[in-house]
């Protein structure tokens, strides 16, 4: 799947390729159709891929995704947006996580600007940004559909 865009500016996906048409198919919609193949050009700077992850919205959405690994790190920024900001004790002591483990997936949610380091009962401590804020709502109403 080679990402190309049309005269307007739309992104597609190519699914076939021919001299006169092409068939592309709208990554947000997952429609296909088919398009004359000289309105088409390719972009070169985002895969396929990249081009297909981009019709999940919000963006927010799409970094809380790619950034937790499983139920329990979820649950850990869930946390952090419900009742942050927590100091690293309180998140010690409240989570199954070992120190390192911890330190590892706090470093993570930071370098993905989930988090951030913030003064907690006197001490250091971490809470969610606007970004995980979003996400969260974003998720929890997709779960009430």
């Amino acid at each position: 799947m080679k990402p190309v865009r049309d005269a307007s500016g739309n992104r597609y996906l190519l699914v076939k390729r021919s001299a006169d048409s092409s068939r592309v198919r709208d990554p947000e919609t997952g429609e296909e159709r088919y398009v004359p193949t000289a309105d088409l050009e390719p972009i070169s700077d985002e895969s396929g891929l990249e081009t297909a992850a981009a019709a999940v919205a919000p963006a927010s959405v799409r970094r809380v995704l790619t950034a937790v690994h499983d139920d329990r790190s979820l649950g850990l920024l869930v946390a952090l947006v419900d009742r942050g900001p927590l100091s690293v004790r309180e998140l010690l002591d409240g989570t199954e996580y070992c120190e390192s483990d911890l330190h590892g997936l706090l470093s993570e949610l930071r370098a993905a600007g989930l988090i951030v380091e913030a003064d907690a009962a006197g001490g250091r401590g971490y809470a969610a940004t606007s970004v995980a804020e979003e996400a969260v709502d974003g998720l929890r109403s997709i779960g009430a559909e």
